[in-house]
């Protein structure tokens, strides 16, 4: 008896394990019971809000009739105009008046599937994720047209969640609303195509000097490359960037079937329209324009900005780079004031031929200019500037680095080796203080790139900007105070009303006094009696000359 119930028990245990399971599957019904609700109720939601959105629009034709622009008038320090600039519409095209290969190449690098989308495309949302994980670069970006269009008639740029969502429901409603034919057309008459053109009329006479209606094939590739990054890809910036994205343009093109797989299109055999020099101002406005967005509410009244600019300097600045610059060669200037103000800016010979800004953007070798960091933390580690050193032939790391002059002067002193820009004697400097102190000195004085800490650095093989390079002399001259370059000093409306100041920030002291009196004693002697005698000018000056091949 005691046996078969034993049994008993024991064929009874498995089904106590029954109720766990059937528990288990009851979570999960429940949790996708849940989160179907959860989805329908988003989708109910998302519907509601683009018939909303749907019912606030304005008509078709009130959006032809809204080009919103701003009017902007740049002046000197002094008052004087230095440039004024506004948004720049053609004439309106209706769709059967735009070339089809206008729309084609649009909707080819911008929205290959904008005909079968509805305002958003979840295949483009997916693959733009999946890029960004392995680090991909995308050939155009995720918005669809309806989603650019939506931004840049109804909202702003900034790179928010908020913005998006926005953004994602105003594209669909723009759908709802509108035809593709209605959206398409809107979108060529109002996207930014840089320069101040707004629209494909617009961009087609400032690139090409006749209306959009004429517009060849290779042409409207150049412009449909434009939306990505206007000023990466202008053809008056850059010519070899417009054409190479213009090819981008033609072969997803042909990969679309909107031209022939064998058509030969060559647009870097497209008239670009020529323009007559212009002044060196604009590469100081291209830089401190930009930094409106970060000063000022967005508005689209119209605005005067006051600038730092000192004519007189500015002028005397592009004399010098381009007396200084033979044959094809550039070249750059910035001057800053101690507290920071850009007196003058050059970032280039020429700013139609090119206005790629050398002064702000471009990242060159320094050579012996980079010094100055290497004696600044020499100078704070305790050397001064009458210390003795050696100039004799030095090995590091393998790397042995030799003077300009070919031989070894013996023992100096610290004055003499700067002025005369011995490099064997820097180079025992940074090995003694530490290579990652010197980056870490050039660092507190402004450097923004990267500097690498191998020993050649000292001679400055690192690539810096220019307006760094220039801060980090201020901030010497400014007795070892933080420097911080700023071009707008105010911003006033049209009726006179102040907007914007500068206020001065507090400087932050980047190095004892006794070390900036220091590396001043030593700029100084560089004029003086070392290599930047040619600097002279009847009174004391400091400075450091820096050659690099």
């Amino acid at each position: 008896m005691a046996k078969r119930g034993s049994r008993r028990r024991a064929a009874a245990r498995p089904d106590k394990a029954k109720p766990e399971r059937t528990g288990w599957r009851l979570w999960l019904r429940r949790a996708l019971l849940w989160g179907l609700g959860l989805a329908l109720l988003g989708l109910l939601f998302l519907g509601v809000s683009v018939l909303f959105a749907a019912r606030s629009l304005p008509t078709y034709a009130d959006l032809k009739a809204t080009q919103p622009g701003q009017t902007i008038v740049v002046r000197a320090r002094d008052g004087t105009e230095l440039i004024a600039l506004g948004p720049s519409y053609g004439e309106w095209l209706d769709s059967s008046e735009i070339p089809q290969v206008m729309k084609d190449a649009m909707i080819a690098v911008e929205d290959r599937r904008f005909h079968s989308h509805f305002g958003i495309d979840p295949v483009r949302t997916t693959g733009a994720i999946i890029e960004g994980l392995t680090g991909d670069d995308r050939i155009g970006g995720t918005s669809t047209i309806s989603q650019q269009l939506a931004r840049n008639v109804f909202l702003n740029s900034n790179r928010t969640l908020d913005r998006k969502l926005r953004e994602a429901v105003l594209a669909m409603a723009l759908e709802w609303k509108f035809s593709k034919e209605q959206i398409l057309e809107l979108y060529l008459n109002k996207v930014y195509f840089g320069g101040g053109a707004y629209g494909i009329d617009s961009a087609s006479r400032r690139f090409f000097s006749h209306p959009a209606t004429e517009l060849s094939t290779g042409e409207a590739a150049i412009i449909a490359g434009l939306v990505k990054a206007p000023s990466r890809y202008s053809p008056t910036a850059d010519v070899q960037a417009a054409v190479d994205r213009a090819q981008v343009v033609l072969r997803l093109m042909k990969e679309q079937g909107k031209i022939a797989p064998d058509a030969s299109v060559d647009p870097s055999a497209v008239n670009l329209k020529r323009e007559e020099g212009q002044n060196s101002v604009r590469y100081f406005t291209d830089w401190a324009l930009p930094q409106l967005d970060l000063l000022l509410p967005e508005t689209f009244e119209p605005i005067e900005v006051w600038t730092t600019l000192d004519v007189g300097m500015q002028r005397a600045a592009t004399a010098s780079v381009q007396a200084n610059t033979p044959g094809g060669a550039q070249g750059a200037l910035v001057s800053l004031d101690r507290d920071g103000a850009v007196l003058a800016l050059v970032g280039g010979t020429d700013y139609v031929q090119t206005n790629y800004n050398r002064a702000t953007d471009a990242l060159r070798q320094p050579g012996s200019a980079f010094k100055l960091f290497v004696y600044l933390a020499a100078l704070e580690a305790g050397y001064t500037p009458d210390d003795k050193v050696v100039d004799t032939p030095v090995t590091i790391d393998g790397w042995s680095p030799r003077n300009s002059s070919g031989g070894n002067a013996g023992e100096t002193n610290l004055r003499t080796a700067f002025a005369l820009s011995i490099n064997t004697v820097a180079a025992q400097l940074g090995n003694e203080v530490g290579f990652g102190t010197v980056a870490s000195m050039a660092r507190r004085f402004g450097i923004t790139s990267e500097v690498s800490t191998f020993p050649s650095m000292v001679l400055g093989s690192s690539e810096v900007r220019l307006i760094d390079m220039t801060r980090a002399f201020a901030a010497v001259s400014a007795k070892g105070n933080s420097v911080e370059p700023y071009g707008i000093i105010r911003v006033t409306t049209g009726d006179g009303r102040t907007i914007y100041r500068h206020n001065k920030k507090e400087a932050v002291q980047l190095v004892p006094d006794y070390v900036a009196a220091g590396m001043t004693d030593l700029l100084q002697s560089a004029v003086a009696t070392g290599t930047g005698r040619a600097a002279q000018i009847g009174r004391p000056v400091a400075g450091k000359t820096g050659t690099t091949s």
